[in-house]
């Protein structure tokens, strides 16, 4: 009689076969039990139903076995956010994480989110403080505002506002300024979750005083200014200044909120000086101000408030205020970065307004140092173009700088741009005209030559 065949599923080992190798002695030590065991277990399972799961072909599998849990454990437990490094030139890049923080502020960061902190504890009087004590305190000096509020980020800040002013009333915004900003934040749609009803004033282009004048009634809660980040009207336009709205709003008995989006806590250099400043809208006597931690201020993700005492404690007494407030890791951040404003070093010591102010010829003494350390393997030069602010600030201003283009004779400049992004750590390049394009504007200090040996690894692959 013939023997029974074998079913080759038998001959694959068990589990704790497996996990008992010495194979898997330094996985078992680096990862644990636990997601080893997971891991092997689903390629065995894979092994199982492969055809290949017999004779030589097994055996080969099964040899391959410890590597290729390696590997995905390697995989599974790399973490998804990174550092990189852009090289695109935009300065406040939004899909990038917008401003980097000064290494006073990760220093900082890391002390308290490593251990306990005195958030809401009042060391003197040994007794229950307010978080409220910390980074606002600085902010409030440095503004010298009657009152400030730190939230999460500046839409939260702008939907608190007009919760509190405007729910189940009206809220008048000139029709120029219903704009929508990335990630499809529509000023209509947080008017209508913020329970107000949006009331459209003037026109497109062209919405004067008199418009606001007009539609003030009972109904009105507040009058919002909107900064229009990314996008501009120009040619035949008018509008109110912050100065006369702010009149009009004291008169009328209703709050002026200002949304100014991007920031800006101090002048920029004459190039960039069309960007309003916080304090000059306080100056002009807008009662609430909004804007974002982590574009032009420097700092991290946030959205402050700066204003009258009255109009902010209203918006701290909302209950909404608990739920976006920030957490002990913001509030250490942005008490560093408004430290190194208050001490008037923000332009050298924070990385964005260092971009900012860098002039052409710095850039271009960086990036012809980058193009001779490659010019032995690849055609580069070195071209004059425009960086960008990004972050919905002052988009129609480009600042002069120096961009190293690469061509290479066997790989397109999108391969060579897919590479880079595969590095560690990754880098983030621009494709133009037929050539691989890098902005050292961008790339901070000590980042130059991690990105020349990123480019030399990806050039002689």
């Amino acid at each position: 009689m013939p023997s029974a065949e074998v079913d080759p599923r038998r001959q694959v080992p068990s589990v704790d076969e497996v996990l008992r190798a010495p194979a898997m002695n330094d996985l078992l030590r680096s990862h644990g039990r636990a997601l080893v065991l997971r891991h092997v277990r689903a390629r065995l399972e894979e092994i199982r139903v492969s055809s290949r799961a017999s004779g030589d072909g097994l055996a080969a599998e099964l040899q391959a076995l410890p590597q290729q849990v390696a590997e995905r454990l390697r995989t599974s437990t790399a973490p998804s956010l990174v550092r990189v490094i852009n090289a695109t030139g935009v300065i406040i890049h939004t899909n990038l994480g917008r401003a980097p923080l000064p290494p006073s502020a990760a220093e900082r960061v890391a002390a308290v989110a490593s251990s306990y902190a005195n958030l809401e504890y009042d060391l003197p009087q040994g007794g229950r403080g307010q978080r409220e004590a910390h980074a606002e305190t600085r902010l409030q000096r440095l503004l010298g505002a009657p009152a400030v509020a730190v939230v999460n980020n500046n839409a939260a800040a702008v939907l608190l506002a007009v919760n509190t002013f405007g729910e189940g009333r009206e809220a008048l915004v000139s029709r120029g300024e219903l704009v929508e900003i990335g990630g499809s934040f529509r000023v209509p749609d947080v008017l209508a979750k913020g329970g107000a009803r949006l009331r459209e004033v003037g026109t497109t282009n062209r919405t004067r005083l008199a418009d606001f004048e007009e539609a003030l009634g009972p109904q009105t809660g507040l009058i919002l200014k909107v900064h229009p980040s990314n996008y501009r009207i120009v040619g035949f336009t008018d509008a109110p200044t912050r100065r006369e709205l702010a009149d009009l709003a004291r008169r009328s008995g209703v709050p002026l909120v200002e949304d100014l989006g991007s920031g800006l806590m101090e002048r920029l250099p004459s190039a960039l000086a069309g960007e309003p400043t916080v304090g000059e809208a306080l100056a002009d006597g807008v009662d609430v101000v909004t804007w974002s931690g982590d574009k032009l201020m420097g700092g991290p993700q946030a959205g402050l408030v700066a204003g009258q005492r009255a109009s902010v404690d209203a918006m701290r007494r909302n209950p909404l205020y608990r739920a976006l407030r920030v957490d002990k890791m913001t509030l250490a951040a942005l008490d560093a970065v408004l430290d190194e404003h208050e001490k008037g070093r923000a332009a050298a010591t924070l990385p964005v307004l260092r971009m900012l102010h860098e002039d052409e010829p710095a850039v271009r003494a960086r990036a012809e140092a980058l193009a001779a350390s490659l010019r032995a393997e690849v055609d580069v030069a070195v071209v004059a173009g425009a960086s960008a602010v990004g972050g919905g600030a002052l988009p129609t201003v480009e600042l002069p700088t120096a961009l190293v283009t690469i061509r290479h004779g066997r790989r397109s400049p999108d391969e060579l741009a897919a590479a880079l992004r595969a590095g560690e750590p990754p880098v983030v390049a621009r494709v133009a005209d037929g050539r691989l394009v890098l902005d050292l504007r961008t790339v901070l200090p000590g980042e130059q030559d991690e990105l020349r040996d990123a480019l030399l690894r990806v050039l002689r692959s």
